[in-house]
């Protein structure tokens, strides 16, 4: 079974933009069990996903376990949402679970210091001066984060009008770094959520729960949609932004089930 998992979940082209370019969709496997459940008591790693009484394991042959029963129960039902064939591209928490398991977990501090290097730069500080509409927009769905940040982490950070970059206080990092959760989902799920929004203080906001899923992709996109809002849709970034929010959403399910 350890050969249908690599063979599953390793050197895939995942995103369907990525599939596209190359030409082809991947060769999926076939659905080869009934049943996905969990065990009743925690094992190796905490509950494991099992198919048809068998344990599943990571490419890295890992048990494929979360460390609470809910978590495991939503990793379950991503396997049993599978119909004939079984397609990574729809089962972004059991991918996101395999990274955790196989990479975050030994490697914690190069993850969070990967994270702690989007907060130099984030994308909340750095603001258009115009057109006046969506000045507004990135105050509103901006601003609050700030301001979590500097009330609640005591991380008081400078804004910047245009891209050029400009160096953040010392202490507002340090205090920023420090909410960086050093358990592996939880981290795991930080760093994810940092990638695909550009922000990490959205991740930490999230992670804390002063905003929600929802809200972080609106905060993530507000240039984007201000641009598609005025110049027209573009469908493919759509496609492709619906793709990663499905990751945004296993990301989030890691945060809500491991606190």
């Amino acid at each position: 079974m350890r050969d249908i998992f690599a063979e599953i979940f390793e050197n895939q082209p995942l995103d369907p933009m990525v599939s596209a370019r190359q030409g082809g969709s991947p060769e999926l496997r076939k659905r080869f069990y009934t049943r996905a459940h969990t065990a009743d008591q925690p094992g190796e790693g905490g509950f494991p996903v099992l198919l048809d009484g068998k344990p599943v394991k990571t490419p890295a042959r890992h048990s494929l376990a979360a460390p609470s029963r809910p978590l495991a129960e939503h990793l379950a039902a991503e396997w049993d949402a599978q119909q004939q064939l079984i397609d990574p591209a729809q089962m972004p928490l059991t991918r996101l679970a395999n990274a955790v398991i196989d990479a975050v977990a030994a490697q914690t501090k190069p993850v969070a210091d990967e994270v702690a290097k989007y907060l130099g730069s984030d994308l909340l500080f750095y603001r258009a001066d115009a057109p006046p509409g969506l000045v507004a927009l990135q105050a509103k769905h901006w601003d609050p984060v700030l301001d979590w940040a500097h009330e609640s982490l005591g991380a008081r950070f400078m804004l910047v009008e245009g891209v050029v970059y400009a160096a953040q206080p010392d202490t507002a990092l340090a205090a920023a770094r420090a909410a960086i959760p050093n358990e592996p989902w939880q981290l795991g799920a930080v760093a994810s959520i940092t990638t695909l929004t550009g922000s990490a203080l959205l991740a930490l906001a999230l992670a804390r729960g002063k905003i929600d899923a929802d809200a972080a992709w609106i905060a993530a996109h507000v240039d984007e949609d201000w641009q598609m809002q005025h110049w027209g849709r573009d469908d493919v970034a759509i496609a492709r932004r619906d793709y990663r929010f499905a990751e945004m959403r296993a990301a989030s399910t890691v945060l809500k089930h491991t606190i």
